[in-house]
């Protein structure tokens, strides 16, 4: 049996869950320790970020998601879960940037904006992560709280004036995806890529736990739903012999027009900004605007893509532009290198207990 890696994240954590499914399905035994704060700096030390989750190997540590599971899919034994052909994993490692980055917005907003939402997800996060202070729990409660409520929401732009588009953006993505799911099991096909467990981590730790949420999905996707319980159920088995998705599958166009027309241009605003040496991203969404804090992760995040759509050859690029269709947002992924280029995230693995002095520490380099 392999030696069991140790997952450390919370279990109520969108990108926890978003690694801890990969896991199953790809068959690595795992334990998940519950992070504390003092945890969250013994493995900050280790690596040289404070990001959840991150993972303890024999050979090292690995952080953020999307680079652990491009790495494990080079390294790692078990089924593929990126796709064969280029194009098809183009769009699956992009609907994963999407699901990522575009629904970690209203996640959080109704995680926190929400009163019974809040109580709830506030005590268990100060249960987990400040149990050792000596206070009242309802204190560290109220502390939890007002923290998230105070950092996460404003930092990624959510005020009162746009929160209806904040709700429209969960709406819209459980009305693409209803259908979809109602017809195959996975995003893209007949076993997971990318794709799904990108969407996932917000699907399943957020919108699918959280009472509000939670309600509103069991109503309108019920489809949605069962797919959150199969992707946390997945093991190896269950999808191995399943063929790989060699194309762009019908019934995604409302994600594309969603990625397009949405998501594009938020992460371009974190470029532009970020290229003027600017502190805030401006951008619109549903006829709302947002003002956020610039994200450098966003902005390595979206020369990462840039460089996988690039790569594509001449027929598949104009299959995935085709697909898109929007000639901004099109234009946006053949854009050249910008003149400043972004930091990148870690390097994987790292090498246990080496501390990386180069690597960003600002918050909005944080995951959860």
């Amino acid at each position: 049996m392999t030696t069991p890696w140790r997952v450390h994240g919370l279990s109520l954590s969108y990108f926890t869950g978003k690694i801890e499914a990969y896991l199953r399905a790809k068959g690595q035994p795992y334990e998940l320790i519950e992070m504390t704060a003092a945890d969250l700096r013994a493995c900050a030390a280790a690596t040289g970020v404070a990001w959840m989750p991150q993972i303890e190997t024999p050979d090292g540590w690995l952080t953020d998601t999307p680079r652990i599971i491009e790495h494990l899919e080079r390294v790692h034994a078990g089924p593929a879960i990126t796709p064969a052909d280029p194009l098809a994993a183009f769009i699956a490692g992009l609907i994963e940037d999407f699901g990522d980055e575009q629904l970690w917005r209203p996640a959080l907003y109704y995680r926190w904006a929400h009163a019974a939402d809040a109580r709830l997800r506030g005590q268990q996060i100060a249960d987990a992560m400040l149990g050792d202070l000596p206070f009242p729990r309802w204190v560290k409660r109220w502390l939890i709280i007002r923290r998230q409520r105070r950092v996460y929401l404003p930092g990624d732009g959510v005020t009162a004036a746009n929160a209806e588009a904040v709700r429209r953006e969960y709406l819209e993505v459980l009305d693409a995806l209803e259908p979809v799911l109602a017809r195959r099991p996975f995003v893209m096909g007949q076993r997971p890529t990318e794709a799904d467990f990108g969407l996932f981590g917000g699907l399943f730790r957020h919108f699918a736990q959280d009472p509000t949420p939670a309600a509103i999905m069991r109503g309108r996707a019920p489809s949605v739903l069962a797919w959150t319980e199969r992707q946390w159920t997945l093991a190896p088995g269950d999808f191995a012999a399943e063929p790989q998705p060699a194309e762009i599958p019908e019934g995604l166009e409302p994600l594309a027009r969603a990625i397009a027309g949405r998501f594009l241009p938020m992460m371009a605003a974190h470029e532009e900004a970020w290229t003027a040496g600017a502190d805030q991203a401006r951008f619109e969404q549903f006829g709302a605007a947002f003002r956020t804090s610039v994200s450098p992760y966003r902005v390595s995040r979206l020369a990462r893509l840039r460089n996988r759509f690039q790569a594509l050859d001449a027929v598949a690029k104009s299959r995935a532009a085709d697909w898109l269709g929007d000639a901004e947002a099109v234009a946006c992924l053949e854009r050249p290198e910008s003149p400043r280029p972004p930091p990148e995230p870690l390097s994987l693995p790292i090498a246990s207990g080496r501390r990386l002095d180069s690597a960003p520490r600002d918050r909005q380099w944080r995951r959860a």
